[in-house]
């Protein structure tokens, strides 16, 4: 069973032009800690949210009339936390999250959370569920190191999984994952080169400055232009990971930030 509330305090998006990115609760609050008698402590996600109120803020301060804006959804599954549904509003309020919706559902049906809230973009700690909703088409990345407090949003792209050639039809995870970039790039476009709260990386792993061009050429037919991009060329990832600290990556499969 799915259960959705609206979150009063805030103005609700544009259902027809937000950009509807689904968090799950554990990732953003940690249920051990607390802050405050019924304040959750602050979870692995927390800069994440941070960043991307900070994009719609100045999204709006460049056109009070803008509706492509990040619409933020909790996704609660953990028996235990939902029942304590007050205390997740509660502490959302308290730190000033500008949360849509709150949802609650089993392990079992929160798939259909998902799709019920048109969800693009999937965001999780638990590799099992970021798989099971990428493979229902939903766009779904691994929480697996906290990022940077930053008021700039930074998102990572795999070259790699750009320039891969084509097999057949275009799977629906690969459609969303073109969907997302076509968006993202639209919001990107917004701003100036300098001083962005949205900074778009490319990395590729494997290959050399022609893969990472292809990779370049391929986003910017789909509306994307990326604000650094690098090649590794077979190097070690870790290096260039604890540098660039994004808050995740996009591949088209679910792989984390320490893979």
């Amino acid at each position: 069973m799915v259960s959705t509330i609206q979150n009063t305090d805030v103005k609700q998006k544009d259902a027809d032009r937000a950009v509807v990115v689904a968090v799950t609760t554990r990732a953003v609050f940690e249920s051990g800690a607390d802050d405050g008698e019924d304040v959750y402590g602050m979870g692995v996600a927390f800069p994440l949210l941070q960043a991307l109120q900070r994009v719609n803020q100045r999204l709006l301060e460049e056109n009070p009339a803008e509706s492509l804006l990040f619409d933020v959804v909790l996704i609660t599954t953990d028996s235990q936390q939902q029942q304590q549904s007050s205390r997740i509003i509660s502490s959302t309020r308290h730190y000033g999250l500008e949360v849509g919706r709150f949802c609650f559902s089993s392990q079992e049906d929160f798939i259909e959370s998902l799709l019920k809230n048109n969800v693009q973009l999937f965001l999780s700690t638990d590799r099992n569920e970021a798989l099971q909703a990428s493979q229902k088409g939903v766009l779904s990345a691994l929480l697996d190191q906290p990022a940077a407090p930053s008021e700039q949003l930074r998102v990572m792209l795999c070259g790699d999984a750009v320039v891969r050639p084509d097999t057949g039809p275009v799977p629906p995870s690969q459609q969303a994952a073109q969907s997302f970039s076509a968006q993202l790039g639209e919001m990107r476009r917004r701003f100036g080169t300098l001083d962005s709260p949205l900074s778009i990386v490319l990395v590729t792993w494997s290959g050399g400055r022609e893969s990472c061009g292809v990779a370049l050429r391929t986003l910017r037919s789909r509306g994307l232009s990326v604000d650094e991009a690098y090649c590794l060329a077979g190097a070690p990832r870790s290096p260039i990971m604890s540098v660039l600290r994004p808050h995740f990556l996009l591949n088209d499969s679910v792989i984390g930030l320490e893979d």
